[in-house]
């Protein structure tokens, strides 16, 4: 059985107990955590760790929280007051974590016919396009030159995708469609300031996956990040972010075999949005 399941950020307990609660065993069942496995939560050294145990049954995609982790270990970003990733950096074995974390988790991966990504895609990529992409930055994450990219990571332009786009300039696009989307423009040009629900899109804007036309039209996608929309099951789509960290659910559904099953778990509030 494979299992997708939506941000843990840092939930370690209730990681734990959603995959006692499916009955998971790494030896028969297989899942894919959708990105931001770390931060604001109480246990997130404990969430890298238990996913890790798991082996090639537990595969995992890079959020948002998870560069900045690694962006804040080479001391391209400041910590953040509400950051709770302290464990992860002070621990013994912090270098072989974060190279796993950075070797192991992917930009975007397919799953049973899912396209699966953290934050969403811009309307003009397809498939091959996206998982052209989310490697050409993998590779640059798993490279000699990582330090000196995550110390250039942030920012919010260019705000639209331009194939000619190169070097760090390009991948810092990718890397804010893949991670951090929630709305554009039809032409994909990406907002960042609005993090409400689809259903307040602002003037000129869709959320991602409502723009008219969009190259992955048809194509079931997988993502997490939006914890404002909550669970969202389509045909073609799942949002999976449930807001564990702000006292929501953990969420994941059974994807295998045509079936869509879905088994979440209560989670204590561990962080104020804010």
């Amino acid at each position: 059985m494979h299992y997708l399941i939506g941000d843990l950020q840092g939930c370690c307990d209730a990681f734990e107990r959603l995959l006692a609660e499916i009955g998971f065993s790494p030896s028969r069942d297989t899942l894919h955590v959708l990105g931001d496995l770390v931060n604001r939560g109480p246990d997130s050294l404990g969430a890298l760790q238990t996913l890790q145990r798991l082996g090639s049954a537990g595969q995992f995609l890079l959020g948002n929280h998870d560069l900045h982790l690694l962006a804040v270990s080479v001391g391209g970003r400041k910590p953040h007051r509400g950051d709770t990733l302290d464990a992860i950096l002070a621990h013994p074995q912090r270098e072989a974590l974060l190279h796993w974390l950075r070797h192991q988790g992917k930009l975007a991966d397919t799953a049973h016919g899912w396209l699966l990504v953290h934050a969403g895609v811009v309307p003009q990529w397809d498939v091959a396009t996206t998982l052209a992409l989310a490697a050409e930055v993998e590779a640059v994450l798993r490279g000699p030159g990582m330090a000196d990219f995550l110390h250039v990571m942030y920012g919010n332009d260019p705000a639209r995708w331009d194939d000619t786009l190169t070097g760090a300039r390009r991948w810092r696009m990718v890397l804010n469609v893949l991670t951090r989307i929630r709305y554009c423009t039809a032409d994909g040009t990406l907002e960042f300031a609005t993090k409400d629900g689809s259903g307040v899109a602002p003037a000129g804007h869709h959320a991602w996956f409502d723009v008219p036309g969009r190259a992955t039209a048809g194509v079931p996608i997988a993502f997490g990040h939006w914890s404002t929309l909550g669970l969202q099951s389509r045909p073609d789509l799942l949002a999976l972010d449930t807001g564990c960290v702000w006292g929501g659910a953990l969420t994941a559904v059974r994807v295998d075999g045509g079936r869509r099953e879905v088994i979440q778990v209560r989670c204590d509030q561990a962080a104020v949005p804010g």
